[in-house]
Parts: C-alpha cells; structure tokens; sequence
C-alpha cells in the first residue's frame, strides 16, 4: 500500500504469494496439496512476467519509481508496451481475473476455512490494487480506452462465468469459491466506467465500497462455511438441510454475508452496486448496468439455492 517502486512492489506481492501458498497447503491433504501447487506454478509464472516487465521499464528509463514513470511512459517505445502489458497480465493472473482464474476455486475450497477467509477477503484483492495503482497513477490520462474496455470485458465475463460457476457447484465452500470469480469481476468494472470524472467518482465510490463489503460479506461465508462442514460433517447443499438448528449462528452469518453479494438493501454490497448503477448511467453504457444487474440477479439464484 506504501511502496511506489516497482521491484519493491514485486517482492511484497511475492511474500504474499508464498505465504499464501503455504497455507493453502496447510491440511496437507492430497486436495490442498495440488491445489497450491497449482497456486505456486501459476503464480510464478506471473512473477517471471513481472520481473521481466521490470527489467524492461528499467533498461528503457533508468528508474521503477510509479511516479517518475508516469512521465516516461507517455514517449515509451514498443518495450515499454510490452512491459506495461505484461505486468498487467500478470497481476490479472495473480488476482484470479476471468480467464485466468483457474487456480482460485481449489485452492480457497480445499484450504481450511480461516485461510480461504484470508485468501478471499484480502490475497486476492493485494494484485487488483496494484493493477488500480498502474492505471491510474502512473497512466493517467494516458491509458488507451481499448484496453480499459477489454478489461472491463473481462469483469462482465467473470460475472457470468463465476455466478455459473456457483449456480451449478454441489459443495458448499467451492460454491463460495466461484462466488469470488464473480465478485473479483465487479472490481473491473471500474477501468471502463472512470472515462468520465463524473462517472468515475461514483465508480471508485462503489469499487472502494466494494473491496470492503466483499473482503467482510466473504470472510463470514467461508468462516460459516467452514463451521457448518464442521458441525455437520458435509458441507454438500443436500446435506445442508436441519443447518439452523445445529448451527444457526453460522447460517445467519451466511445469510447476513448474501444479503450483501446479492446488494439488497441496505447492506454495503447495494451501496456499491448502486453507486456503480449510477455510473454506467451517467455514461449511458447500458452494457454494463446490464452486467451489474444480471449479476446481483445471479448471486441471489445461488444464494437462496443455498
């Protein structure tokens, strides 16, 4: 959150990494362990993208600083480019943003649930933040339109893949897992809705109110989750039934937490839903406030199937 150096950057996002990694692999059950060494793989693969990223920027303009490059950029040749372009890719890949999401669901669903909490609510988020501080600190004002849109694609599709995803899951915690894919997707949303300063203050209202009410609706499903497993031996959605009597704290909790992913009112999810709703309206993309309304239609399906 501090750091304004790309190399300094890099390391920070891979001591989260490891030690997410690391605890993805904690049960030591055959399941979590080919989950994290999924993790682990994909993730360096990102980190080689990254590092070449950086070794470009550097030969190219003698300083990683976000700030100093920001006016560099503006000139840069075809290296800079493929530089900016990889570290985007990367932090893509490391945030499990749709179609390079393929490590997220195993690795959150077979972790114990205090970890896919933690992974869920804060790991993930670690690259979109990044991502933000890219676009819009050191490309600011130079970032090309197209590439926003093709970003914003990306969250409209992992909202529909991630909500059928769980829409079509049998087992509660990877359920959930997908429910992040989706979520993950409305956070995109924001590249394509800030080409306005006006429609770009509610966007980043909304994404702000977004990253919060997410981190916490999803901390408590996967904490409930995990403690109905625990109390009733299964966490499979036709084992599920007799739930608030056994465990009812954790299924209030859960239901308390889908309020808030299906935005009803008057949770946190419904404030940055809406303020987001009022972005695309003011831009008249009426694309996008489709995608944020199928969405929370959606995760309400998968909810209440629950």
């Amino acid at each position: 959150f501090l750091s304004a150096d790309l190399f300094n950057l890099y390391v920070a996002i891979e001591l989260v990494t490891v030690a997410a990694v690391a605890l993805v692999a904690w049960s030591g059950r055959g399941p979590a362990l080919r989950a994290a060494m999924r993790y682990l793989l994909l993730a360096m693969l990102a980190s080689l993208a990254y590092l070449l990223a950086v070794a470009l920027l550097y030969g190219e303009h003698g300083t990683l600083d976000l700030y100093l490059l920001a006016g560099a950029v503006s000139e840069g040749s075809g290296a800079t480019r493929t530089a900016l372009a990889l570290v985007v890719v990367s932090l893509l890949l490391k945030g499990a943003i749709f179609p390079l999401h393929i490590w997220l669901p195993p690795a959150h669903s077979s972790a114990p649930g205090p970890v896919s909490a933690v992974l869920s609510a804060l790991v993930v988020k670690t690259a979109l933040y990044l991502l933000y501080r890219l676009w819009f600190w050191t490309l600011d004002g130079q970032a090309d339109a197209q590439v926003a849109t093709l970003l914003g694609v990306l969250g409209a599709g992992a909202i529909i893949y991630g909500s059928v995803g769980a829409l079509v899951q049998s087992r509660l915690k990877i359920m959930v897992a997908y429910s992040t894919v989706a979520q993950l997707g409305y956070l995109m949303l924001v590249f394509p809705l800030t080409a306005t300063p006006a429609a770009g203050a509610l966007a980043w209202h909304g994404a702000v109110y977004h990253m919060l009410c997410h981190g916490l609706a999803k901390a408590a499903m996967f904490l409930a989750a995990a403690n109905m497993l625990r109390g009733l031996g299964s966490d499979r959605l036709e084992h599920l039934a007799g739930a608030d009597r056994r465990v009812p704290l954790s299924v209030f909790a859960f239901g308390l937490a889908g309020v808030s992913l299906m935005g009803l009112p008057p949770s946190g999810g419904f404030l940055a839903k809406w303020l987001m709703l009022e972005a695309a309206w003011t831009l008249g993309a009426w694309g996008w406030l489709v995608v944020l309304l199928l969405g929370s239609l959606l995760a309400s399906i998968y909810v209440f199937r629950a």
